[in-house]
């Protein structure tokens, strides 16, 4: 098996997670979870030179500051800047137009958390099997509770090392992500996945050849940089459509695949899913700075300042940044991103 190369996605600003994560400030280079960064950690748990070749960085102009000073200083990472964002598809594209074509890549957000490195790295090699083979694989998230924030996998025919998929199921409403729970063929999409470059460009040029037209004009045009990042024609760029890769490529192709990956994923996503990730107490609070807790549960405090106490809540967060506070209920985490200050600050 050849390497596999990393391509990793640095864009997005993570504005569920406001206050702490900011246009300025966003979620992949903050330590939301111990002291390294996400960012950090996506590119550790790639750090293993008998399987993993050079990472590739998809980034934009705003980000590049974050990733010199959190990524790699020996040369050992390579950065393609994106003119803007454009979406996954577009984003993977330019990486896989950049790589040698039997390149095997493995496309990973720099956001997620993944408690078990070692599980990660065997699914990972799973995958780059299947994609030696033709297939273009997901990881299919282990569920284990009625997800609403997530896609699904439902898995077909058994293939060597995985299954084929028989389709993508969007975010669901509670009554189906419970039946997908109960059905358990169903599995989280978690946004990783492997193939080659070749046949990546082959069934984006398949299904939306007009994605594949332009990255490749704009690849074209592109050139190096005086420090030897690589930039894409903007212009062209930018009138690239914008498309997840989901939609462009893996719910039109013939030959998707997935392998079941069992390595204590989350997507950090909004503050339950940070909750639910770090270390809690008995009485399942997580609480991060000076935090004083009586009779509560299920609480998140994260305070990088004041002294916080809270007595007799449940799932709540409660977080201070600076001169921000934002308190939510668990059920409306996901709604944090639609608040009016996250344009203010």
């Amino acid at each position: 098996m050849v390497g596999i190369t990393p391509v990793i996605l640095c864009g997005g600003g993570g504005s569920r997670l406001w206050p702490r994560s900011r246009q300025t400030r966003p979620k992949p280079f903050l330590p939301l979870i111990g002291q390294s960064t996400l960012f950090q950690s996506t590119l550790e748990r790639c750090n293993d030179a008998d399987l993993f070749d050079k990472p590739v960085i998809v980034t934009g102009d705003a980000h590049i500051s974050y990733v010199l000073d959190q990524g790699h200083q020996d040369g050992t990472m390579s950065l393609i800047v994106e003119p803007q964002p454009r979406n996954t598809a577009a984003a993977i594209a330019l990486a896989a137009m950049r790589l040698p074509q039997d390149a095997i890549m493995l496309v990973c957000p720099s956001d997620h958390y993944i408690a078990n490195v070692d599980a990660f790295r065997e699914t990972a090699k799973a995958a780059a099997v299947l994609a030696e083979e033709g297939w273009l694989v997901a990881f299919g998230i282990a569920a284990n509770m009625p997800e609403t924030g997530y896609g699904y996998i439902k898995r077909g025919q058994p293939i060597d090392g995985g299954f084929r998929v028989d389709r993508f199921v969007e975010k669901p409403d509670l009554e189906h992500a419970t039946s997908f729970l109960a059905d358990g063929g169903y599995s989280w999409n978690g946004g990783i996945f492997a193939f080659r470059a070749s046949r990546f460009l082959e069934e984006l040029e398949k299904h939306r050849p007009d994605i594949a037209h332009s990255v490749a004009e704009a690849v074209k045009q592109g050139a190096l940089d005086e420090q030897g990042f690589f930039r894409p024609d903007a212009s062209i760029f930018a009138d690239t459509p914008s498309e997840s890769i989901d939609y462009a490529v893996m719910e039109q192709t013939d030959r998707a695949a997935m392998v079941p990956a069992f390595m204590g994923w989350s997507d950090i996503g909004n503050w339950q899913a940070l909750r639910d990730a770090r270390n809690a107490d008995s009485m399942g609070n997580s609480a991060k700075g000076q935090v004083e807790l009586v009779d509560c549960h299920n609480v998140l405090v994260d305070t990088d300042g004041p002294r916080v106490s809270v007595i007799g809540l449940e799932d709540v967060a409660i977080v201070v940044d600076g001169n921000e506070v934002l308190v939510t209920s668990m059920a409306g985490a996901q709604q944090v991103g639609k608040l009016r200050s996250i344009k203010e600050s």
